[in-house]
């Protein structure tokens, strides 16, 4: 009787182990299969949406960077800016120096290491395979290519001339960029945009009433303005093929 027992007790016991098991294996499945399709699911949501909705996504995923609600992160990507512009701008280091000077620096330090352990009896060091893998280079190709895609449609419509305030914004707006960009080289630029990515964001933050009244104050003069200027210029420029042919 007590065997019995004891075989009953032995059985649930397994079945519990199993399901367990079964439990465990099913489970890490499934995170494996979510994580190996959490970056096509971005990538998808992102197709076919406006580019409101699409900066609203990629705006969720570095918001812990930009507002410094990952303090370690953002810290070590500025920081890493910060030297990369300090070597290269300051010190007027180039860059095939410094990948030459880093690989020799690394090549000889492990050299050394693995020929140190044959004299001092230990096993030498695992250096681990470097490779880039296949999926993540293609998925940001995928989104690379859409967007740029929807930068040629939207030169392709500006060029079209069916909307002239369109038009001369865009060409302010590269004319006001062509002058930052003869006052500063490419590097100190993306380094200017990359301090105000991670300060602009924390500021509006944290004075979002402030600024939000201050910005309705301006749009408001700003569009007087822009209607004088339209009353008085605009108005009288004489309208293109594209505009009489909606008016048929």
């Amino acid at each position: 009787m007590a065997d019995h027992e004891e075989s009953k007790i032995e059985s649930v016991m397994e079945k519990i182990t199993e399901k367990l098991h079964g439990d465990n294996s099913s489970s890490s499945s499934d995170s494996d299969d979510e994580k190996s399709s959490f970056n096509s699911k971005i990538i998808g949501s992102l197709e076919g949406k406006s580019l409101f909705t699409r900066f609203s996504v990629v705006a969720n995923v570095s918001a812990d960077v930009f507002l410094w609600r990952n303090k370690k992160i953002s810290a070590g990507s500025l920081g890493g800016s910060t030297a990369i512009w300090v070597l290269f701008e300051l010190l007027e280091y180039h860059l095939l120096s410094l990948v030459c000077h880093g690989l020799i620096l690394v090549l000889a330090i492990l050299f050394l290491w693995s020929n140190a352990t044959t004299f001092i009896n230990k096993s030498p060091p695992h250096i681990p395979e470097v490779y880039i893998p296949e999926e993540p280079v293609l998925q940001f190709a995928t989104a690379l290519r859409i967007e740029i895609n929807r930068a040629f449609a939207v030169l392709r419509d500006i060029a079209s001339g069916r909307d002239l305030k369109k038009f001369l914004s865009v060409i302010a707006g590269l004319w006001v960029l062509s002058i930052v960009g003869s006052c500063c080289n490419f590097l100190t630029l993306f380094y200017i945009v990359f301090v105000l990515l991670h300060t602009v964001p924390v500021l509006y933050e944290k004075y979002e009433d402030q600024v939000d009244s201050f910005a309705e104050k301006a749009m408001v003069q700003f569009k007087k303005q822009y209607a004088v200027f339209d009353a008085k210029v605009l108005s009288k420029i004489p309208r293109g093929p594209l505009k009489d042919k909606k008016k048929v």
